[in-house]
């Protein structure tokens, strides 16, 4: 049984500093290996975008890549893979990432990279660059969204989960015409109200001098004028009205079925709640509806539950694939009921207990990798202004009793705020 956080992980030594341009500044010193991550979150994600405008986001990800004043195109990359670093980066509804993994002695570098494109970006930025990039993205949504089986479905849940005005509504990567239609000039309208000092979190994590490395981050990006105040997000969100349903012809070979519902933001209670019961449901083998619908009933070939940590509202999941020759309205039903007993019956304490521990094993597992850490760190002050909550974030789950789940499920489990979207091959159509 785990009940309580290890020493070492309450202990996690965390600085934080504000620079005078708002730049926010968490340093965590590891001294076990000669490495050190720089993590820098932007908040800004798909969520500050607007309809006939999507895509910005994810296409600055790309964009940050090719090349700043006194970085050449391509050159970030080459520079990294030179001292033997690893970098990439990342967008999502609420913020875009970027992060360097790179030998200790190194940390400069890191530095001067990402201070580079924060404070010198547009004098580089090209008509050529953006239809470069532009294409890439275009290409990446082909492959990853609208040829690929199943593609569109999150896309498809979340516009009927949230209206058409709500930022959670469009999806991270744009819509096809709006990354065609996005102009030079909103591009760089968009990277000066949101990629400013006062916007960002910056996260060191490895080997290295606290007052030192500090003094090299305020070198780097001390000079760097503090930006505009990003304007608000507005997120209307009513009451969904009752089930929705949806069902979608597709070039797939097997049906696949997925309920959803709206969830709370990531950071409130119960998430917390959400994120342990899609735990008890369908993580690992031994889960709820593993046992029930793979491995006794065989009505589905593979289950999956999550919640997204996202940060002014949240979606609940559950997903799963028929086996061959099950209908999906069976394999719905035999969904549903397992919601429907969740708000009847609260978990055994075996189920929570095996549950609780997979969350918290989880946990623990990813943050013995740097990355990881300074990740989190960026994450928690990005949300939050509270990167310490990483010392005691695990006690959010060992803190929800059976009661809790069951309380959960009957506030936003129940049919009428479910989204329902099944997929078959179109030959069932």
């Amino acid at each position: 049984m785990i009940s309580t956080a290890p020493a070492i992980h309450r202990d996690l030594a965390i600085e934080r500093h504000t620079l005078s341009n708002g730049l926010r500044v968490v340093l965590h010193r590891d001294t076990t290996l000669p490495l050190v991550g720089v993590n820098l979150w932007y908040h800004v994600g798909s969520k500050n975008e607007r309809p006939g405008r999507t895509g910005f986001a994810h296409l600055f990800e790309h964009m940050l890549f090719q090349g700043s004043e006194h970085v050449g195109t391509n050159d970030h990359f080459r520079y990294m893979q030179q001292v033997g670093g690893l970098v990439n980066g990342s967008t999502w509804y609420d913020r875009t990432n970027y992060y360097e993994t790179l030998p200790a002695n190194y940390l400069r570098l890191g530095l001067w990279l990402e201070s580079d494109r924060m404070g010198f970006l547009l004098p580089a930025l090209t008509p050529e660059k953006l239809e470069n990039q532009r294409s890439v993205v275009m290409n990446e949504r082909r492959q990853r969204i609208d040829n690929r089986p199943y593609g569109r479905a999150n896309e498809v849940l979340h516009e009927l989960l949230f209206p058409a005005d709500h930022p959670y509504h469009w999806p991270v990567i744009g819509y096809m015409e709006d990354i065609a239609a996005a102009t030079l000039e909103e591009v760089r309208s968009f990277f000066r109200t949101y990629y400013s000092p006062n916007n960002a979190v910056l996260t060191l994590a490895g080997d290295f001098e606290p007052d030192e490395a500090l003094l090299e981050i305020e070198r780097f990006f001390g000079p760097i004028p503090r930006g505009p105040e990003p304007p608000p997000v507005e997120a209307p969100l009513g009451e969904l009205g009752g089930e929705v349903r949806q069902r979608v012809a597709d070039d797939v070979q097997l049906p696949r079925v997925y309920l959803a519902t709206r969830a709370p933001a990531y950071g409130e209670r119960p998430w917390y709640a959400a994120d342990l019961l899609s735990t008890a449901l369908a993580d690992g083998k031994s889960s709820l509806l593993y046992e029930d619908l793979v491995y006794h009933r065989q009505l589905a070939q593979d289950v999956s539950a999550y919640v997204l940590p996202t940060e002014i509202a949240s979606n609940f999941y559950l997903v799963a694939t028929c086996k061959p020759g099950v209908d999906v309205e069976v394999l719905e039903d035999a969904l549903a009921e397992h919601l429907d007993r969740l708000a009847t019956s609260p978990l055994s304490a075996e189920d929570l207990e095996r549950c609780r521990n997979h969350v918290l094993v989880t946990h623990y597992r990813s943050l013995q990798h740097l990355d990881n850490r300074a990740d989190r760190l960026s994450e928690l002050t990005t949300y939050f202004d509270a990167p310490e909550r990483l010392r005691d974030e695990t006690e959010h789950y060992l803190d929800l009793s059976a009661t809790d789940l069951q309380d959960y499920a009957q506030r936003f489990l129940r049919p009428e705020q479910r989204v329902v979207l099944s997929y078959v091959p179109s030959a069932q159509a």
